[in-house]
């Protein structure tokens, strides 16, 4: 039995999420469904984080145990060509030592863009949140440095949130403007459901002058989802990469070079 590990990109707009769901469209099912073709049995693929419905991935990881032999471009090309255009299968490689797409993850590094114009766009609906109020980015940044650091995101969770604890640590989370996209850069060391979504809500209040920047502060404090800003949309939101140790030799995005040397795993 061999552990083979892939780095995944997909549009997520026709898809009710990452996990599989009677009786719906789900990328663990299309990609599952891909790889069984090539393996001639059924594979059951594991992600590094399970995105909602409409949610996007730069660089998603997965891994999946398979008895039969392939070769790497077999399991890239030949997945992909069971692959509906929305889904690509981008590297693979064998796993090294105990390998897990999830629990070897130290961080996950998320992007949320808005689109900040007067009119919706044609090409980006289902890739950036189009918000018409003007934004201050450089507000926003500013406030957005409150959240650095650990702290019990209770404000900034899903009132559905199964985690058991709420305290999450954020590496780094840099907002600026590219021409009429305000980009939201995220790297903890995990999220909790919604939480980037939550997050880029309160931001966007924030950019737009509804509220002061340090609500910030005020919701870490009060601990109360009920007072914080509405959930932004899940088409904005992207995956954009997980960092493991160096040992498993899983490609890195240079992202996380901003990373502390001890950064640790989430327990």
């Amino acid at each position: 039995m061999s552990r083979i590990v892939l780095g995944v990109e997909y549009d997520g707009s026709r898809y009710a999420g990452w996990q599989i769901q009677a009786g719906k469209a789900t990328v663990q099912g299309e990609l599952e469904r891909a790889l069984t073709n090539i393996a001639a049995q059924p594979v059951t693929v594991l992600c590094a984080g399970r995105t909602d419905a409409g949610v996007h991935a730069l660089e998603q990881v997965v891994h999946f145990d398979c008895p039969v032999e392939r070769d790497l471009r077999g399991w890239v090309m030949g997945g992909n060509s069971h692959l509906p255009d929305d889904i690509r299968i981008t590297w693979a490689k064998p796993a090294v030592d105990d390998f897990h797409a999830r629990y070897s993850a130290i961080a996950r590094f998320y992007r949320y863009v808005i689109l900040n114009r007067a009119m919706k766009s044609a090409l980006l609906r289902d890739q950036a949140t189009w918000c018409y109020n003007a934004l201050d980015a450089e507000r926003m940044h500013r406030a957005a440095q409150h959240l650095l650091g650990e702290h019990d995101f209770s404000s900034f969770r899903a009132q559905s949130c199964q985690s058991v604890s709420p305290n999450r640590l954020m590496y780094f989370i840099d907002v600026h403007r590219d021409g009429d996209k305000v980009i939201i850069d995220l790297c903890a060391n995990a999220f909790l459901h919604h939480m980037v979504r939550n997050i880029a809500g309160v931001l966007i209040d924030i950019g737009s002058g509804k509220q002061p920047e340090d609500w910030v502060l005020h919701l870490l404090e009060i601990k109360d989802r009920a007072q914080a800003a509405s959930t932004a949309p899940p088409h904005g939101l992207h995956l954009a990469g997980v960092f493991y140790p160096e040992r498993y030799g899983v490609p890195t995005h240079p992202v996380f070079l901003k990373l502390p040397k001890d950064a640790k795993r989430f327990d």
